[in-house]
């Protein structure tokens, strides 16, 4: 009969009051008030990481882990670029249905007519797509995924639907204000636009560059 047995709990080095201590015994550990901003490290890591990032310790030691809050803010000029991005995909997608819809349109002027008014349909879609988006698990348009942004809470957490839909729809009192609510942005330490600040959200990104 093959026996199976758990793996043993490694014996870990824990920066106390800034310096390496151990290496500890899991026993130790326990006396040690181990937080989840503590730097440990094992002999088979290459570094010392917070102990919320270590799977193992959190769950020995009860630790809860943390959503880590941003560090990165997206530009203006990037979020631009990734809307400009998203606005192509949709016009695409809607000259691809027009071209189907006046196919099965006889008249000349009706063809017309449909087409002018379907433009009004761009931006409503936008709002909707957008929403979607922001508040699925991919946090974001295709735009914004292309351009390695993510919208999240001010803590750095994915954002639900609710508010998603609040900070799409706030981007009409950005508009309305001739664009004043986009130029906040550009003062604000971190870079919210006035529907960032009306719905708690930010645009952040994973890195610097």
């Amino acid at each position: 009969m093959t026996v199976f047995s758990i793996p043993e709990m490694k014996d870990y080095i824990v920066v106390v009051n800034g310096k390496p201590t151990g290496p500890h015994s899991p026993e130790q550990l326990k006396g040690l008030k181990i937080k989840p901003g503590t730097f440990v490290k094992t002999e088979d890591m290459d570094d010392y990481k917070e102990a919320h990032d270590v799977p193992e310790l959190c769950e020995f030691l009860g630790i809860k882990t943390h959503v880590r809050e941003p560090q990165y803010f997206a530009s203006l000029d990037v979020r631009l670029l990734a809307v400009i991005i998203d606005y192509f995909i949709i016009f695409a997608i809607y000259c691809l249905i027009a071209t189907i819809v006046v196919l099965f349109i006889d008249e000349k002027q009706l063809r017309i007519i449909v087409s002018v008014a379907g433009l009004a349909i761009i931006p409503v879609s936008k709002i909707i797509y957008s929403t979607i988006m922001e508040s699925s698990a991919r946090q974001g348009t295709w735009g914004k995924i292309l351009m390695g942004l993510k919208v999240s809470d001010e803590k750095g957490a994915p954002i639900a639907f609710g508010r998603s839909m609040i900070r799409n729809l706030s981007k009409i009192i950005s508009t309305a204000t001739v664009g004043l609510g986009y130029m906040m942005g550009f003062f604000d330490k971190k870079q919210q636009c006035l529907h960032d600040k009306i719905a708690g959200t930010l645009v952040i990104k994973d890195r610097l560059i």
